[in-house]
């Protein structure tokens, strides 16, 4: 999936490898709001994570896994660290 040009800075700024971001889009859960998916790591997410690449790197990346992105028109548009329980509707 493409990013955007305010994606491709935000990540840089933000410290998030492509991996990561790659394992998310895979991997991760997704809401729908305002019209765009926004996709995160929850528990289950992790789990799947977990299953693929294996336990003992889930954890230790734990805390490069707290990070959303927000998508649409088939690009990525923003990229960000969670601080913030994302509710799901």
């Amino acid at each position: 999936m493409q990013l955007s040009h305010h994606a491709r800075v935000r990540r840089q700024q933000r410290g998030i490898p492509p991996l990561i971001q790659q394992w998310l889009q895979d991997f991760g859960s997704e809401v729908v709001s305002h019209g765009a998916t926004k996709r995160y790591f929850d528990h289950r997410a992790k789990k799947r994570l977990a299953a693929a690449v294996g336990a003992q790197v889930v954890d230790r990346l734990g805390s490069l896994l707290n990070i959303y992105i927000v998508e649409g028109d088939d690009r990525v548009i923003t990229a960000g660290h969670r601080t913030h329980r994302i509710k799901k509707r």
